[in-house]
């Protein structure tokens, strides 16, 4: 009898298990939390990748497009998926669109490599060492890539690898739409 007892619990842990594995596979993992669209990107303070090391100079993130509409990448060198979209970011470097490379939780000397091995899509890229960046970003993991217009907005983000061209012309849509124009005074 005391032995049925002890398999009890492995029978509750093989079901948990089985009720997880059927929950993520109905799971769409490019629909997440949009929470920052609509938003200014956070005031954040990173150092820039110079070399294989972090610093000296640091950039805000929020004014890391020095005033014109970029894409915010998310990534890191052990990233597998970063891997996979990287292609296409550099596609996106050859067509003039501006991104900025967030090393989330890397090493500095690791992303250097990563990126002399399969090239540097990026404007800038900045060092986000512990993670403070992408906690500020709401990220759930790498990669992540926000659209910021001219004002620092965050205007559409996609959550995963870039792989297909319609989600990248979405965001590059994003980015390239005309600014609203100022509100004016209404005379009475």
């Amino acid at each position: 009898m005391s032995r049925w007892f002890a398999v009890v619990p492995l029978v509750v842990l093989v079901a948990l298990a089985a009720l997880f594995i059927g929950w993520s596979l109905k799971r769409d993992p490019s629909v997440k939390p949009e929470a920052l669209v609509g938003q200014p990107v956070p005031e954040t303070v990173l150092p820039m990748l110079t070399g294989a090391q972090a610093g000296p100079g640091h950039v805000d993130l929020k004014t890391a497009g020095v005033g014109k509409p970029m894409l915010i990448n998310v990534f890191a060198s052990w990233c597998t998926p970063c891997r996979a979209e990287h292609p296409k970011l550099m596609a996106l470097q050859a067509r003039g669109v501006a991104v900025v490379g967030v090393a989330w939780k890397d090493d500095p000397a690791k992303t250097r490599a990563f990126l002399d091995e399969l090239g540097n899509p990026y404007s800038m890229v900045l060092m986000d060492q512990d993670g403070r960046a992408g906690l500020d970003l709401g990220i759930t993991g790498a990669p992540e890539t926000f659209a910021v217009d001219a004002m620092g907005n965050v205007v559409a983000k996609f959550s995963g690898p870039m792989l297909e061209d319609a989600e990248i012309e979405r965001l590059v849509a994003a980015i390239q739409a005309p600014p609203r124009p100022l509100p004016t005074a209404t005379r009475r």
